[in-house]
């Protein structure tokens, strides 16, 4: 049988595809694999810790990190910028702030890496998405495995803090509810994708800091493993 226009048209859209999401899924691999042994190449290696400065903390639920950092200090107050008022539990003696960058869809409408759809791989893999600013209000966090403390200089903090403001909320930016009452979304510039994930970003925001981390962190280890474990 002859095969018709429409039918050609089909099967070469059916080989597009195919092409599409096996490229994704190599990428995805690539990804995978390259992720432990380029995380472990550190920028700024000759970083130390110093004795005195500014501590802050970064946050890994296993998946997903942020930068948790007091509310005031000397060089930045925060309250302008994450107000409290946008949070439900608005009148609590809040002492730190925890920002991280992510993808909007995943952030908004995936409750656990279980909801992730094979629509969503594929999309951020093919085209990237639109990004969040996930901010949270904390009182008094404690030090944990997943919460780990380390002390930067007044001029790395003040470094870290102007790279955060370049993604930071300005005037009618629009917000969204968070996964409780503290903690809330705000539309963010970026393009998050493969090569530029959320925990891309916390590595990034240190490193322009001059603070030693991975040079290559699509995971949440691949940044964790720089921050020693109070623990």
């Amino acid at each position: 049988m002859a095969e018709t226009p429409a039918r050609h048209l089909m099967a070469r859209i059916g080989r597009i595809s195919r092409a599409v999401v096996g490229w994704a899924f190599l990428l995805l691999g690539l990804a995978v694999l390259s992720a432990w042994p380029l995380s472990s190449i550190p920028r700024n290696p000759h970083w130390s810790e110093p004795d005195e400065g500014v501590t802050i903390m970064v946050e890994s639920n296993g998946v997903h990190t942020a930068l948790v950092m007091p509310l005031v200090t000397p060089e930045k107050d925060w309250r302008g910028t994450f107000p409290a008022a946008d949070i439900s539990a608005s009148d609590r003696a809040y002492s730190h702030v925890s920002v991280s960058w992510g993808e909007k869809e995943i952030f908004l409408n995936t409750p656990t890496w279980w909801d992730l759809s094979p629509l969503s791989v594929l999309r951020i893999a093919g085209f990237g998405g639109d990004s969040l600013l996930h901010v949270a209000h904390y009182v008094r966090p404690v030090p944990t495995s997943h919460m780990r403390p380390v002390t930067v200089s007044r001029n790395e903090y003040q470094k870290l803090v102007s790279t955060i403001e370049k993604v930071a909320p300005v005037a009618r930016t629009r917000h969204y509810p968070g996964y409780g009452a503290q903690d809330v979304f705000y539309d963010a510039p970026g393009n998050y994708t493969f090569t530029n994930t959320c925990n891309q970003w916390t590595s990034n925001s240190l490193a322009a800091a001059g603070i030693r981390t991975g040079w290559w962190t699509p995971f949440a280890g691949g940044v964790m493993k720089w921050v020693p474990d109070p623990s």
